[in-house]
């Protein structure tokens, strides 16, 4: 009786839940090709947009996951689970991570963000967060930049991408600024002559713009003038310090110093 109650009861739940599984099964393994389908066409339209390399498998990752989460529930469903209480459990999940990961999540925004508008690239100089250098990777959390002094420089994507930056390799040309100080009793004439006589026997500085000395400020110590030469942005650094250099040389063989701040102290005897 028993054998009998039991396989009664067996009958009557694969009568009751069997074709809601067997639909189940179909939908999963239909579902599954789709989404395969689905990311195929994905990583097709990355490659005719010109998506970054480094972007389109964090994409193609997200949008799988997302899928799948949906086939999932949609199965569940249909073989009666209660999805109400699953979903709402997701969510909560979902918001408990991302406030735990906010920055995390900030910084993968970021890195998207980057990689899709491409404010700078690899290779490029930029100035940004207070930090100058080369950029050597552009990962999806974070921006690694080479310093002029060697050293990496790791900086989060969030700030990069919400921060503003200076980009120096976006244009071909770039204008060298130098503030030259001279004394007082020197002839203006004569070291914006011998500054411009330095800027048009290199080679590397530019013709067009043409290149500008003029006087700036009259400061404390000094009249200080401006040397502003154009070069090519991979030539900014070697021309700077070649500059400096040979300025210096030049105004002191001429006679023309250059001085330092000084405190011209009067004393006065005072008759008593």
């Amino acid at each position: 009786m028993n054998v009998d109650k039991y396989f009664d009861m067996g009958m009557e739940m694969i009568m009751g839940y069997g074709p809601k599984l067997l639909l189940a099964i179909i939908t999963l393994f239909i579902g599954f090709r789709i989404i395969k389908f689905i990311l195929k066409l994905l990583s097709k339209s990355f490659e005719r947009r010109n998506v970054d390399e480094s972007l389109r498998p964090f994409l193609s990752s997200l949008v799988e996951w997302l899928l799948k989460i949906m086939l999932f529930i949609s199965v569940a469903s249909m073989v009666g689970i209660a999805t109400t209480s699953f979903v709402a459990i997701i969510g909560a999940a979902g918001l408990a991570i991302g406030l735990a990961l906010s920055g995390t999540l900030s910084n993968f925004a970021g890195g998207v963000l980057i990689l899709i508008f491409k404010p700078y690239k690899v290779g490029d100089l930029i100035d940004a967060q207070g930090y100058l250098g080369v950029v050597k990777e552009i990962k999806i959390f974070v921006t690694i930049l080479t310093t002029p002094q060697n050293r990496i420089v790791i900086i989060p994507n969030g700030p990069m991408s919400n921060g503003a930056l200076t980009n120096y390799s976006e244009l071909e040309t770039v204008r060298v600024d130098i503030m030259i100080g001279i004394s007082y009793d020197a002839s203006i004439k004569d070291a914006k002559n011998i500054l411009m006589g330095l800027l048009e026997s290199d080679k590397r500085i530019l013709n067009d713009p043409a290149p500008l000395v003029a006087v700036g400020e009259l400061g404390d110590s000094s009249v200080n003038l401006h040397v502003r030469p154009w070069v090519k942005t991979a030539d900014y650094w070697d021309v700077y310090f070649d500059l400096l250099e040979k300025s210096k040389l030049a105004l002191d063989d001429a006679g023309i110093g250059i001085p330092y701040p000084q405190t011209d102290v009067h004393l006065h005897n005072v008759d008593k």
